[in-house]
């Protein structure tokens, strides 16, 4: 088994319950780590035999552009993405971070996290 892991990817979108938020917008991260068996494409070196990041990438982001009131929500059909396209992948572990929320103090970001792992 093996792990590929996507950090800090970032985006700007309009999650949030606020109507402001919707607006507005803000600044997101994900951190993505997925694990899934690697052994076949360290021998042959073909990306059909691995886990594409690209591809994983793509999912992020393309869920990401889509709005939702909760960052549990986006978060849930990132998962459900990549295990529906995406089958030598076993397990997910998903951070979806709001940086600077509007929520009436001084704090950098939120942050959810989801670990699933496939059925």
């Amino acid at each position: 088994m093996g792990i590929i892991r996507l950090t800090n990817i970032r985006v700007f979108t309009n999650h949030g319950c606020l109507i402001e938020e919707a607006k507005i917008g803000s600044e997101y991260r994900v951190d993505l780590e997925i694990k899934a068996d690697l052994r076949k494409s360290s021998e042959t070196d073909e990306l059909a035999d691995t886990v594409d990041y690209v591809h994983l990438n793509k999912i992020v982001v393309e869920e990401m552009a889509i709005r939702s009131k909760l960052l549990e929500h986006v978060a849930k059909r990132i998962v459900v993405r990549v295990f529906d396209e995406l089958p030598m992948v076993s397990r997910i572990l998903l951070e979806v971070s709001k940086i600077n929320p509007p929520i009436g103090g001084d704090v950098q970001q939120v942050t959810i996290v989801m670990e699933e792992y496939r059925a």
